[in-house]
């Protein structure tokens, strides 16, 4: 492997670690060298997850961590910082959504959307962008978007609006810390198959989900270890403000 995909000595921060794609991301970072801090709400299943990636030779360890929360997210990259030092690279994963229509949505579910997937991911990138700029060090932040931050589908308005501001949050926050040496790239996966939505992609609807994806099947969370890899290590290090598709196809296919 080209040496500049390599992140041995660098330490990468997952939010959202216990999901599925987020535990994935934990994984393939730490594969790569890197030392990964898994941060999520609750503490029991990050601490099953760092046990089980020690078994496969990763460094990982378990933070406590709301991203819907400042205080949590401050106080809690405050413990890492002084456990493991700087981060270097933060994947922005956490995220949460609702199934309903718009008219039967209240503005409690809508906060609580906005408050988890955007306002999470601003305070996550700001945080550690204030402390990559006071200790005059470069980092790579990775906000993961999705396919319906470029389109629109039905019953996931909240949801729908808090990727389309990650996509335009990613090119503002490039635009402006790239002089610090701060890269902001967004990685936008299509549909990606895991355990939490294997039943309705093998459901009627989901099959003629699928039959609009061009390459007519699902993504595979291993899918998404090229782009991941790429953003996050010095082999993108002319990359920011950039936003990586991996979805099939799906994006270009008719409405």
């Amino acid at each position: 492997m080209d040496d500049r995909f390599s992140l041995a000595g660098k330490t990468a921060l997952v939010t959202g670690a216990s999901g599925g794609l987020g535990s994935h991301f934990a994984r393939t970072l730490g594969l790569a060298g890197a030392a990964v801090i898994l941060a999520g709400r609750h503490r029991d299943p990050l601490v099953r997850l760092a046990e089980g990636l020690a078994a496969s030779g990763i460094t990982a360890t378990a933070q406590p961590m709301d991203v819907a929360d400042a205080d949590s997210v401050r106080l809690g990259l405050d413990e890492v910082q002084a456990r493991a030092g700087m981060i270097d690279i933060a994947v922005c994963a956490a995220g949460i959504a609702t199934n309903k229509p718009a008219l039967s949505l209240s503005t409690e579910e809508w906060d609580r959307v906005i408050a988890v997937n955007l306002r999470g991911a601003w305070i996550t990138a700001s945080e550690i962008a204030h402390r990559l700029v006071a200790a005059r060090r470069p980092g790579s932040l990775i906000l993961v978007s999705s396919i319906l931050g470029h389109r629109v589908a039905g019953n996931v308005l909240p949801y729908t609006v808090s990727k389309a501001g990650l996509e335009q949050m990613t090119r503002a926050l490039a635009l402006e810390w790239a002089r610090h040496g701060i890269r902001v790239n967004a990685l936008a996966p299509g549909y990606i198959e895991t355990d939490l939505n294997q039943e309705f992609f093998a459901s009627d609807a989901g099959q003629t989900l699928i039959r609009r994806i061009p390459q007519r099947h699902l993504g595979q969370p291993q899918d998404l270890d090229g782009p991941l890899l790429l953003l996050a290590s010095d082999a993108s290090a002319y990359m920011t403000g950039s936003s990586l598709v991996v979805d099939g196809g799906h994006l270009q296919s008719t409405l």
